[in-house]
């Protein structure tokens, strides 16, 4: 099988997953913002995304232990990077995740079953994030992330520990073995998310599928004069090559990202087929075709500064435990959060 194929069949299983699922870190945060939620025994689909994320951290940190991935060459791992710049461009990407009320990989799943929106914000996030990495706002981007940055001896929490002398057992645990407790306690401790059976499977399908990610490009079709660099689940990037791609794809190559975002799209199709979801739906007025697409806007630009999304920060980035992730991840959350305490402070 050619890594290409590889990454579809992965962008196709997570479509199903995501689309059977409700899969939604916005959805989430919105459902914990709600008293009446809390009240009820929880918010599933935050419960679910903890769920996810301490599935693809045991997993992946179970290749890496196993060796059959290095996830010190995962391309959002790095020891040298902004804390602000990269805070930043998740309050950003979090931000118009609200206003968009879909993040880029929520946006694919939603646009496979007719929903017109989606497709504004994609393509809205696509043409910041191209500007963003090699256009007119690549200037500002290189000012941004070269504004307070730092250099890490070490980029993950587990070379950290290593490199402090605990051996590799004993920092798998520590390192591993205690978030992911915690976030299965928070994810399952509370009825919520165990009442939905769909749900429940879902979100550990994803966590596996961000593990998955990891290992395919890891170990199918390495060449070793050529090797792919090491990558997960990730909509920010990928989006925009995959419209780039869609231009001008004579003389250039495609890549593992866009197969996934074209598999997601294809996954997530079926399972709208699946459950007879499959219906076209549009902006009410004006004001909500404006807020999708400034909020593509602000997730592309966001996305590239915090070098990933929802899914590309909060759920791979963090797999890996590298540092630079946890900016990343706080700024996603914060931003989103702020941004739906203010819409709804505007509503009353």
């Amino acid at each position: 099988m050619t890594l290409l194929w590889a990454g579809f069949l992965l962008g196709c299983a997570f479509g199903i997953a995501a689309r059977l699922g409700r899969f939604c870190l916005l959805r989430g945060l919105r459902q914990h913002g709600l008293a009446a939620a809390r009240e009820n025994g929880g918010a599933p689909a935050l419960q679910a995304f903890a769920l996810a994320l301490a599935v693809a951290l045991l997993a992946s940190q179970a290749l890496a232990w196993a060796g059959l991935a290095d996830l010190a060459q995962a391309q959002v791992v790095r020891a040298r990077f902004s804390v602000p710049g990269v805070l930043l461009g998740g309050l950003l990407f979090g931000c118009g995740m609200a206003l968009a009320r879909a993040c880029g990989a929520r946006a694919l799943v939603l646009l496979a079953g007719g929903n017109l929106r989606a497709l504004v914000t994609l393509l809205c996030l696509g043409l910041a994030a191209q500007a963003t990495l090699t256009g007119v706002l690549a200037p500002l981007r290189q000012w941004l992330q070269g504004w307070g940055q730092i250099t890490l001896a070490h980029a993950t929490l587990a070379q950290q520990l290593q490199a402090g002398g605990l051996p590799p057992t004993a920092t798998l645990a520590l390192a591993t073995g205690l978030p992911a407790l915690a976030l299965l306690a928070y994810a399952l401790w509370q009825p919520a998310l165990r009442q939905s059976a769909v749900q429940l499977w879902a979100a550990m399908a994803i966590g596996a599928l961000v593990a998955a990610g990891w290992w395919i490009t890891a170990q199918v079709g390495v060449d070793p004069f050529e090797p792919a660099p090491l990558t997960s689940l990730s909509f920010i990037g990928p989006v925009a090559e995959g419209l780039l791609y869609l231009q001008l794809a004579v003389g250039r190559g495609a890549s593992v990202g866009p197969a996934i975002v074209a598999g997601t799209l294809a996954g997530a199709f079926a399972a709208a087929l699946l459950t007879r979801s499959l219906r076209w739906e549009g902006f009410e007025q004006p004001a909500r075709l404006a807020a999708s697409a400034l909020g593509g806007l602000l997730m592309g630009l966001g996305g590239v500064l915090a070098v990933g999304c929802s899914i590309g920060q909060g759920l791979s980035g963090l797999s890996t435990l590298a540092f630079a992730s946890l900016p990343a991840a706080i700024g996603i959350a914060g931003g989103a959060s702020i941004t739906l305490r203010l819409q709804a402070a505007h509503t009353r």
